[in-house]
């Protein structure tokens, strides 16, 4: 029934303009012939019609009904919304969708008891389930197209491979026409026929499909059990093709990855890279400058939104909402980033002029003191954000991802490594083309001449330490649109941070930009490449085994040889990569 239906619907595609799918299932509803019935709901197989599905599902339910005019004409009609006292509900047209119209063009509303229903048998509803199932291989949206004929593909149904052939032969969309031939050759591989599924194997091997995997596998298996050496080989050449492409899928992928999260370390590490690299403050608690910047864009999501209470010192505090929807609320993250910088500035410089100032050339005392004020400003956001994670969302225009060749290229990370590319522009323009730029520069080469020749060095270093708290605030605006923000958030980055800036060398921010590319694209490739390495460890005396164990949390063993591999780097340049050079050498 399925195949001759397939068949109907080419022939329908392909002839002049069809009745609509409210027409045909308004003549379907009226037929007397139970086959005439059948038939043509048959012709609904494929179509993208929305108005389909609802139809189908009232008549299965009984809530389709043929009301019988004075003059003897019957139409079919659907009852929607609420009875009213006296049972009656609205009534639409089935062939216009339009409301049923009285002699005075007034809507009319019917009861059911007054009209009968619509029968149905259950060939019938095998028919209407099988135009279901296949609604949506003619969606209007390439997306639900590609789902529905993936699900169909990955499920093997014979029954429905007619279906997909047909639709094969009218999609236009490239995307939408790769996923048909993919499904209809998984699922031409339970063919019974040994060329039919040589010839699927040889598709599958075409397209390099990952999903494919596990059914040519499955092939292979069958092939080898039968002895058919010929489709062995197909089998074979298939399943290494894929392999290959899934080799490559992983690795540019996983660089992909290393980039975003570089651009994240190189985000934080450029604040800690003014504060402790031009001017030698060990500044501990940086990492809670990026839960400021966190915190914030959580907060500024929340006032665009229905508001929130935190607990502040024992008091409640409102914090009331804008109440936005739609586009309007969608434009919150916008609104966080320079909320999220000037936030952790202001933190910053409170912090400077509170501490910092007193600490200049003394760094033991400076790393001890900031260190205390990380534990205080991570007890504070407890108290006021509680100890759980947030949640902060992203935005729509960030919530998707780009798919090239099988990789994907999430919005979110793409925009982080855009961002990045600007703030670096900024950070250059700043430092080099500013008033501000030429004091930090004159303070950093000779403090005490640029302050004898009347900079307000201390001035300079208060907007300092501001500018790289902010860009540290920035860094988790960027993080809450990662992963969740809680109250440590900071302190997972802040390590990573100023290895960046080490091995960059203290006080280069070309170096810094280098290293934290270097050091995040590392550490993502050990993490992909470490569980399928470390199997074959087991011959290295005395560390195999626990290089193994160690291996199975992929992150933690990526971090400790990233680690060692700093520390040796560090052994053989202990300045970094590039050494600053200055007026001043003992600064």
């Amino acid at each position: 029934m399925l195949a001759a239906a397939s068949a109907l619907l080419v022939s329908a595609v392909r002839a002049a303009p069809a009745p609509s799918a409210r027409q045909t299932i308004a003549e379907a509803a009226l037929a007397e012939d139970a086959a005439k019935k059948r038939e043509l709901i048959g012709r609904l197989l494929g179509q993208g019609d929305p108005a389909i599905a609802p139809l189908l599902e009232a008549w299965r339910t009984d809530a389709l009904f043929v009301l019988t005019a004075p003059d003897g004409t019957k139409i079919p009609v659907q009852l929607t919304g609420e009875k009213d006292a006296a049972g009656t509900q609205s009534a639409l047209r089935v062939d216009t969708g339009a409301p049923l119209a009285d002699a005075a063009g007034q809507p009319r509303r019917l009861a059911a008891a007054d009209l009968a229903a619509v029968e149905h048998t259950s060939s019938l509803r095998r028919a209407m389930k099988a135009v279901l199932d296949l609604a949506d291989l003619a969606a209007p949206d390439p997306a639900v197209r590609t789902k529905a004929i993936l699900t169909i593909g990955l499920a093997q149904d014979a029954e429905k491979l007619p279906a997909l052939v047909a639709r094969l032969g009218v999609e236009t969309d490239p995307g939408v026409k790769r996923a048909l031939r993919e499904s209809i050759a998984i699922a031409r591989l339970k063919d019974a026929d040994d060329a039919v599924k040589l010839t699927a194997l040889v598709e599958l091997k075409e397209l390099t499909s990952l999903a494919s995997t596990d059914f040519i596998s499955r092939a292979l298996k069958e092939a080898e059990t039968a002895e058919k050496p010929v489709l062995v080989k197909a089998a074979k050449d298939a399943l290494r093709a894929v392999e290959g492409h899934r080799s490559f899928v992983d690795f540019f992928g996983t660089l992909f990855r290393g980039v975003s999260l570089g651009s994240i370390l190189l985000i934080a590490a450029l604040g800690l890279a003014i504060t402790f690299g031009l001017m030698r403050v060990i500044n501990m608690a940086h990492g809670e400058m990026i839960a400021v910047g966190a915190y914030t864009t959580y907060l500024v999501q929340n006032i665009f939104g229905a508001g929130l209470t935190i607990p502040f010192f024992g008091f409640s505090l409102p914090i009331f909402g804008l109440n936005l929807t739609g586009a309007a609320y969608q434009w919150y993250f916008v609104a966080a980033l320079p909320l999220s910088f000037l936030a952790a500035a202001l933190v910053g410089i409170g912090l400077e002029r509170s501490v910092i100032r007193f600490l200049y050339r003394r760094p033991l005392e400076s790393l001890l003191a900031t260190w205390g004020v990380s534990l205080v400003m991570q007890q504070g956001l407890r108290l006021m954000f509680g100890a759980n994670n947030v949640q902060v969302s992203s935005p729509v225009y960030l919530s998707g991802n780009w798919t090239v060749n099988d990789i994907i290229f999430g919005w979110n990370r793409v925009f982080v490594v855009g961002f990045a590319i600007l703030i670096v522009f900024g950070m250059w323009l700043v430092l080099s083309k500013t008033p501000l730029g030429l004091l930090i520069r004159a303070s950093m080469q000779n403090r005490a001449m640029a302050s004898c020749m009347g900079v307000r060095t201390e001035r300079v270093n208060m907007l300092t330490f501001g500018l790289g708290s902010g860009l540290a605030g920035l860094a988790g605006a960027f993080l809450s649109q990662i992963g969740n923000v809680g109250p440590s958030l900071g302190q997972g980055y802040i390590i990573d941070s100023f290895m960046v800036v080490v091995v960059g060398g203290v006080g280069s921010i070309g170096g810094t930009i280098i290293s934290a590319f270097g050091i995040g694209g590392i550490d993502q490739v050990l993490q992909q490449y470490l569980p399928t390495i470390a199997p074959g460890l087991t011959w290295v005396p005395g560390i195999g085994s626990f290089l193994q164990n160690l291996a199975q949390d992929a992150a933690v063993f990526g971090k400790i040889l990233v680690l060692a591999g700093i520390i040796l780097f560090l052994q053989w340049r202990p300045a970094g990569l590039f050494v600053t050079r200055s007026r001043n050498l003992e600064d």
